[in-house]
């Protein structure tokens, strides 16, 4: 069973920032995608942004693209979403999620979906 210890989430003013942390523990595979989803009160949870350990690919989605950077720790089962200019449409809670499947981010989120999420971190965006 793959479990997430999410970390990072607050409160923060307009343009600034925050970095969100995720160590993954339970992979079996050896190869999967990992990200975040987000989910704003009264929306439908939506793809943020992942990689794939496979080849490192990346994927955003529009919305985050130019002001969110996700990284990898090689050597171990870390992801840290560093998130700049936030907006107040960035408030929303962040699921750290992951698929063991030798397929890119694009295609996950298209064909297949994540397999396991976590509790969330709550990033709020408010002067």
């Amino acid at each position: 069973q793959v479990q997430f210890v999410e970390s990072g989430g607050g409160l923060v003013q307009p343009g600034g920032s925050l970095r969100l942390s995720c160590a993954a523990s339970g992979f079996t595979l050896g190869y999967y995608v990992i990200g975040w989803d987000r989910q704003a009160p009264g929306k439908e949870r939506e793809g943020v942004s992942c990689i794939s350990s496979s080849d490192g690919s990346t994927y955003y989605a529009d919305s985050v693209k130019g002001r969110f950077t996700i990284s990898k720790d090689n050597a171990s089962d870390t992801v840290y979403l560093q998130m700049n200019s936030l907006q107040p449409e960035d408030s929303a809670v962040y699921y750290c999620a992951a698929r063991e499947i030798w397929r890119s981010c694009q295609e996950v989120y298209e064909y297949y979906g994540m397999d396991y999420w976590g509790k969330g971190t709550l990033v709020t965006v408010s002067s």
